[in-house]
């Protein structure tokens, strides 16, 4: 096999981002099996960290192995049974993403928007979670397409219901804004390593 040197680069887009040396030099440790019991011990400072990070106590929160995509997928077909009521905010690329991976779980549907670049409006979002009845509400907290921040708090009162989950996207977020799970009521949040927390890419909550 070829060896390959990677030239360094200040990475300045919305993800990957450049990691401290000391996050490098920790990824040259030795392999340790998962059931280790060294192994254990790294995996409960993490989940505690991440449990800072998202601004929870809940115990359910986890690193995953795989892409933003794979934390997107993972989320909604856990959360999304066939026939399942979905309104997913729609207004990037990511959204869309959200949307099409929801029908492919079985789920009926429906888009509420907004043109690239704009929030989708709250009241919209009220009357298509009210009218369609549903039951999993989904959006991007920050979208990379556009770089724009739907806002959380102003979402409180639909996120308090005990009728309807919350799906959040807090990929490009999470470390960069706050997420507040707890405070905001959220049921289900993912994020990825390798932007604002300047991880290397590959987990997810």
């Amino acid at each position: 096999m070829k060896e390959f040197n990677a030239p360094f680069r200040i990475l300045m887009g919305p993800g990957p981002s450049n990691v401290h040396p000391r996050v490098s030099r920790a990824m040259t440790h030795n392999l340790l099996s998962h059931m280790d019991p060294v192994f254990l011990d790294v995996m409960d400072d993490v989940q505690e960290g991440l449990r800072t990070i998202f601004e929870t106590d809940n115990s359910v929160t986890l690193p995953v192995s795989g892409t933003g995509t794979a934390g997107m997928e993972a989320a909604i077909v856990n959360m999304v049974e066939p026939g399942e009521r979905v309104v997913v905010c729609t207004a990037g690329y990511f959204a869309d993403r959200m949307a099409q991976i929801a029908t492919r779980a079985g789920g009926d549907v429906r888009t509420v928007g907004a043109d690239w670049g704009n929030v989708v409006d709250l009241s919209a979002i009220a009357q298509a979670v009210d009218e369609h009845k549903a039951t999993v509400l989904a959006f991007v907290h920050i979208e990379t397409s556009t770089g724009v921040v739907q806002p959380i708090e102003p979402m409180a009162d639909l996120f308090g219901r005990d009728d309807l989950i919350t799906l959040v996207d807090a990929v490009p977020s999470l470390g960069g804004q706050s997420v507040g799970v707890d405070r905001n009521r959220l049921d289900f949040v993912y994020s990825g390593s390798q932007k604002c927390l300047s991880c290397p890419r590959g987990w997810r909550r």
